[in-house]
């Protein structure tokens, strides 16, 4: 059985809601039970909280009828509510309550040492969140005495998936998350210090000093204090423009294009190019080795293999900037697309992964026009119509054209175990690709 908690208070049975006619009361009572599964509650502690310091006389004889009630319900599905000394306790069981899963995600996130892990798992705990703390069954007075550890729990999952996103460069997304967040938890400093990193790293400086003045006279306003230390610091070194604070370390195997770092060109086709990166890698992921950090890298990417014009490239930095969240959303697209299509070419049998690359690009498709280029040839573009999608089309054009060019079949994957970047052998010869240090490795190794 599966109990949602995290959210309106649900109870499921193979997919199945049980305890649908009970009482508010009855399915509160469960829920603090849940919430200390494995320890008795005491029968006073669950009447205080229950009726807020404020009980019927016959409050006791009603919480044992709860009790009764609950048991008469839960034990076809295997649940059980015993009795022990005065109080009661549910059972720990074989059934799933959310709450026990969010803490321990939240616990390998904390543990896990790679960024891109600790991001996955802070995103599986934080998705089980459907609303606050038993939305339909507890008042904010009672959500606070119950689920005070948890709300810092999941604010502080926030904030550490916020910089594991920074250590990676994804400041677009911290820049979209936060924003929603801090309007509920404005003093809170560590959002703050994240989203100020993020915002200055995009390109909005002013942004950036304009939160810390509101952060800082929020603070004293309400609290007489000043800010922190720490946040104190990145405002003046965002104020001197520090360059260390600019961005994470540089990544490996990369070229410096304008102000992004962009994948060595190795593989001759820009579909592949696309693919090139350590997220479809077999190997160790370092800190800032993935390319598609942000929606600026994207944009200068598509705009340094010649998919979409420079002045274009310009053009939707700006637009990115004016609207984060629907360039986090295209930037979470393109970063689909590339796991399909890096499947799709290693896996010519991979029939999913086949299909949802072509969908991207019948969609990018529609979103195309037929126009003369200066050397005099026709050619088709993505349109200006796609928007912040207008990269992301380009190259989903691009790998269709690759798709259905027999050179797909002299796509090959290099077997470096800490490699796996695609390249054309039209020469069937080649064995690694062209980063050099593959087969050097290989071959030291005695393999």
């Amino acid at each position: 059985m599966e109990f949602q908690l995290l959210g309106p208070f649900a109870a499921r049975h193979e997919g199945r809601q049980v305890l649908v006619g009970s009482r508010r009361q009855e399915r509160c009572l469960l829920a603090v039970l849940l919430l200390h599964a494995g320890r008795a509650v005491p029968t006073d502690r669950l009447i205080d909280l229950l009726w807020d310091d404020e009980p019927p006389a016959s409050a006791r004889a009603t919480v044992h009828t709860y009790v009764g009630r609950l048991r008469a319900a839960l034990r076809p599905h295997g649940v059980s509510v015993e009795t022990r000394n005065d109080g009661y306790a549910v059972e720990q069981g074989p059934h799933g309550i959310d709450v026990q899963e969010f803490v321990g995600l939240v616990g390998q996130a904390a543990d896990a040492g790679d960024p891109a892990e600790r991001i996955r798992l802070y995103d599986q705990a934080l998705g089980l969140w459907h609303g606050p703390l038993l939305a339909d069954v507890a008042d904010d007075r009672l959500r606070t005495r119950l689920g005070g550890r948890l709300g810092e729990l999941r604010l502080s999952a926030v904030e550490r998936r916020a910089e594991a996103q920074l250590a990676l460069g994804l400041h677009d997304g911290v820049v979209a998350d936060l924003t929603p967040v801090l309007v509920e938890h404005p003093s809170r400093e560590r959002l703050v210090g994240a989203q100020m990193t993020a915002l200055y790293r995009v390109g909005r400086q002013a942004d950036a000093l304009q939160l810390y003045g509101r952060t800082r006279d929020l603070l004293a306003d309400e609290l007489g204090i000043e800010p922190g230390r720490e946040l104190r610091t990145l405002h003046e070194r965002i104020l001197l423009g520090d360059p260390r604070l600019d961005r994470p370390p540089g990544p490996v195997y990369a070229v410096r294009v304008g102000d992004q770092w962009l994948p060595w060109s190795t593989s001759g086709h820009p579909a592949l190019e696309f693919c090139n990166t350590y997220a479809g890698w077999g190997g160790e992921r370092l800190p800032g080795s993935d390319w598609l950090r942000g929606y600026a890298t994207l944009a200068v990417w598509a705009g340094h293999l010649d998919l979409i014009e420079d002045r274009q490239v310009a053009r939707l930095r700006e637009q990115a900037l004016r609207q984060p969240a629907e360039a986090a959303a295209v930037l979470a697209e393109a970063r689909r697309l590339r796991t399909d299509l890096y499947a799709c070419l290693t896996d010519p049998q991979d029939g999913r992964a086949f299909k949802a690359v072509a969908a991207a690009v019948e969609d990018a498709a529609r979103l195309s026009v037929f126009t003369r280029g200066e050397d005099g040839l026709g050619r088709w573009q993505p349109s200006s119509s796609a928007g912040l999608r207008l990269p992301v089309c380009a190259v989903a054009r691009s790998a269709g054209e690759l798709l259905a060019d027999p050179r797909r079949f002299t796509v090959r994957s290099c077997p470096s175990r800490d490699c796996g970047w695609l390249f054309l052998d039209e020469s069937g010869r080649r064995r690694w690709c062209s980063l050099a240090t593959c087969g050097a490795k290989r071959s030291a190794g005695g393999r």
